[in-house]
């Protein structure tokens, strides 16, 4: 009887991530069709297969242009942004057993935060203030690293300790930068980037952003059975030849580089490395092994989401850190509702 059970279970799992792939794609779809001009779903799939075959233009210039300078590298960032979000938090939760642990639990989204408000300050532009981001949220993880290996290399609690002390400090002086920044042009710039969101990316920004996070995913599957055996424990891993020290190290380093390439063109984007984990691992449990794919692709297709309804929800735009939060927190709550059981 316990293996007829098991059997549709079996199958439902593998059947989550290609439904979830289907569904990404659809949505990806119908949302570069999405805004004030409005594209019909076959249109903007015959444009994009314009560039691999040979289709006649049945639509205009302007139509083109909008879905693959505007709309497409808008659809790309947030799936990617999402995707490794949601991969990060899921191996930060793993590594550190904690069901409450995020993507900014070293501090990299206060340090790319402080990094991304001092290039605006210095007036660096857009590609400054991603690089500031990104260069500034990976020094907050190594002075992270840097303070846990001198008072203790092996705890992992004076490592989430230390990233709560570094965020702390580099919020600290994100509040400094905004009280010397000038009111009426610095300000609200510093502002509405820490506010999270999409709307200037650019082309220009996708190709670096995309390599970082492709290459830290990459890594993370690569290592998602070591991850599984040391969710379970440390000492279980060692008697199984998993060399503890060099696999945490890799880990925490995949998951910070995407961590803060995600963050350098989105701004500081809450709950999704929090939230994606918890529902994935109701769709399919909680080994890393087949939660991992449903992960990346679940914080996809919920930034996403997330994203249409900061651009449709009003006539302005809202942040979409903002957005994240109002969805994210009553989620988690409701998440944690129906699951009533502790996380393991």
């Amino acid at each position: 009887m316990e293996s007829r059970r098991s059997l549709p279970a079996a199958a439902r799992d593998h059947a989550v991530l290609p439904a979830l792939l289907l569904l990404l794609a659809a949505l990806a779809v119908l949302s570069i069709g999405m805004g004030r001009v409005s594209i019909p779903p076959d249109r903007v799939v015959a444009i994009l297969a314009s560039k691999v075959f040979p289709i006649e233009p049945y639509w205009t210039s302007s139509e083109e242009l909008i879905v693959l300078n505007v709309r497409l590298p808008r659809i790309g960032a947030a799936i990617m942004v999402g995707a490794a979000l949601a991969a990060a938090g899921a191996a930060y939760q793993n590594l550190f057993r904690n069901p409450i642990v995020s993507p900014d639990i070293l501090g990299v989204s206060a340090g790319a935060g402080f990094g991304a408000s001092l290039a605006v300050m210095l007036n660096l532009g857009t590609l400054g203030i991603q690089a500031s981001a990104f260069s500034t949220g990976l020094l907050a993880v190594a002075l992270c690293f840097t303070i846990g290996q001198a008072i203790n290399r092996h705890s992992l609690i004076i490592l989430v300790l230390i990233g709560v002390v570094i965020a702390a400090f580099f919020q600290a002086m994100i509040s400094v930068l905004k009280i010397i920044a000038d009111p009426i042009d610095v300000l609200p710039v510093i502002t509405f980037w820490l506010l999270g969101g999409l709307n200037k990316i650019t082309p220009g920004d996708l190709p670096v952003v995309a390599a970082v996070i492709g290459a830290s995913l990459a890594v993370l599957h690569a290592l998602r059975w070591q991850v599984n055996v040391m969710s379970v424990g440390e000492e279980e891993a060692r008697t199984l030849g998993i060399n503890v020290g060099l696999i945490r190290v890799l880990l925490v380093l995949a998951a910070t580089l995407m961590t803060a390439a995600a963050v350098s063109i989105a701004g500081i984007v809450g709950w999704v490395g929090l939230v994606v984990p918890h529902m994935a691992r109701m769709l399919v449990g909680p080994s890393f092994e087949r939660m991992f794919p449903v992960v990346v692709v679940a914080g996809a297709l919920f930034v996403l989401l997330v994203d249409n309804f900061a651009r449709a929800a009003s006539s302005m735009e809202i942040p979409l850190g903002i957005v994240t939060s109002v969805i994210g927190a009553p989620l988690f709550i409701a998440l944690l509702l129906r699951a009533r059981t502790a996380w393991s």
